[in-house]
């Protein structure tokens, strides 16, 4: 790896170009800066066989950081923007960004992978026809980019990570350094779906270089991501058929793996590759969740096209909880809390199942109030979705009202039980206590009959 990278702030042109449907905090008002650069260095081929030689990239990376140093909490989260897509999103930065910001972390999204930055087919979305590469959509803006291939994206992710770390704060920093002013001793590498999938295979292959604290592995499949070619992207497609992958075991660096039902089941197969955690490995397999929420699309679902309201459950909280403990394992602290697996049966069959309980949500896992005080069965696996996204984004149905009558009486006591197992959650070490009044306005008593 050339550890040299050169930054540019990017400026001009229409503005930032990065998808995103959920709402985020207001950064201005906390205090928080959003840039976009570009990143300029020489990578190698660092997966795969062949004689591949080094490349040229320019890439894309979006900051967003406390103004102030004295706000800095002196950890760096990485993103690897996912291209699903077939345009660069954060939805990690969705699901974290509560945490990240009252905390004081920096936030860095990369756009590693090939099709981020010079466009392509989508493994999931709607076709626009709009131009999908960066320098198509705003040349005054993005022009000047150019990525050499997923051949290369692993060390162009692991070259950012680098030079993200280190003393940034002194007379003479890296000339547009993102992190100028700031002193950064952690970085942490995090990532979602098809980026969870190329986190397990750099995980598998790369992460031994110490280049990251540790790592958020969040809804990978079996199989880890290809190793890519010179100047195309990687297919994600193949990962479904891919060979059954676990994490490595002998990792300097801390794995917390997150994961949900559509993870488990469905044709990410990850049930596959279950293996005990370890005192560098977690997995967190959350029950009530799918692979994307409601969280994730927003006001934007109906767009989705999907006969069911996609999921509601509360991944977002677990996922916050799982970034603070990852923090200070990667310090030297204690792992996080464990948690049971969600409960299956039939896994030595093609076709496993999930146990649900007498409303029809799953057993085990990382518990949360929606499913411990439940008001709607809450599913990641659709029963024959009409498209990708719909399987995706799985299913939210009402438990019907004569039921929740039965079970809880009166609204107040619901909502007793609903405070009782979002303290529980927080007790566990599963959700934060900051978290807690934003849990509890999740609660639905207006669907208890009076």
């Amino acid at each position: 790896m050339n550890k040299h990278i050169m930054f540019r702030p990017l400026a001009d042109g229409k503005g930032p170009s990065l998808l995103s449907a959920s709402p985020v905090p207001d950064l201005a008002a906390a205090g928080y800066t959003d840039t976009e650069y570009a990143a300029s260095g020489i990578a190698d081929r660092l997966v795969g066989d062949g004689d591949t030689p080094p490349a040229e990239f320019t890439t894309r990376l979006v900051v967003r950081r406390p103004a102030n140093a004295a706000a800095f909490n002196g950890c760096a989260v990485v993103e690897w923007l996912n291209v699903s897509s077939g345009s660069d999103a954060a939805p990690e930065y969705s699901y974290l960004a509560a945490e990240l910001v009252r905390a004081g972390y920096a936030w860095v999204g990369v756009s590693a992978q090939y099709v981020g930055v010079e466009g392509g087919t989508g493994s999931v979305g709607v076709a626009t026809g709009e131009p999908q590469s960066l320098s198509a959509k705003d040349p005054g803006r993005y022009g000047g980019l150019h990525h050499p291939g997923d051949a290369y994206c692993y060390d162009i992710f692991r070259s950012i990570g680098y030079a993200v770390r280190g003393d940034h704060s002194g007379e003479a920093p890296t000339p547009y350094h993102p992190l100028a002013g700031l002193s950064v001793g952690m970085v942490l590498a995090v990532g979602e779906s098809q980026s969870a999938m190329a986190l397990t295979t750099y995980v598998n292959a790369v992460a031994a270089a110490g280049d990251f604290d540790g790592f958020l592995i969040h809804s990978r499949a079996a199989a880890g991501l290809p190793a890519g070619d010179v100047g195309t992207g990687i297919d994600v497609g193949t990962v479904f058929s891919g060979e059954p992958t676990r994490i490595r075991t002998d990792l300097d660096a801390p794995v917390l793996v997150v994961q949900t039902e559509t993870d488990l089941l469905t044709n990410f197969r990850y049930h596959l590759v279950r293996q005990p955690d370890t005192d560098r490995l977690r997995v967190w397999e959350i029950a009530g969740t799918s692979h994307a929420d409601l969280h994730q699309i927003g006001d934007f679902e109906e767009f989705l096209g999907c006969p069911d309201p996609v999921n509601r459950g509360q991944q977002r909280f677990v996922l916050r909880a799982g970034l603070r403990h990852l923090r200070a394992w990667a310090d030297g602290g204690d792992p996080p809390p464990v948690a049971d697996p969600l409960r299956l049966r039939g896994v030595t069959t093609a076709e496993p199942e999930f146990e649900v309980d007498d409303i029809g949500n799953v057993l085990g896992g990382v518990r949360t109030p929606c499913v411990d005080a439940p008001t709607h069965v809450l599913s990641g696996v659709v029963p024959d979705p009409i498209s990708r996204i719909c399987l995706l984004f799985g299913s939210t149905h009402p438990v019907p009202a004569h039921l929740l009558a039965e079970r809880y009486g009166t609204r107040d006591e619901y909502e007793k039980h609903y405070r009782d197992a979002a303290d529980a959650a927080i007790n566990a070490g599963f959700v934060l206590v900051e978290d807690r009044d934003e849990l509890i306005a999740d609660a639905n008593p207006d669907m208890v009959p009076e």
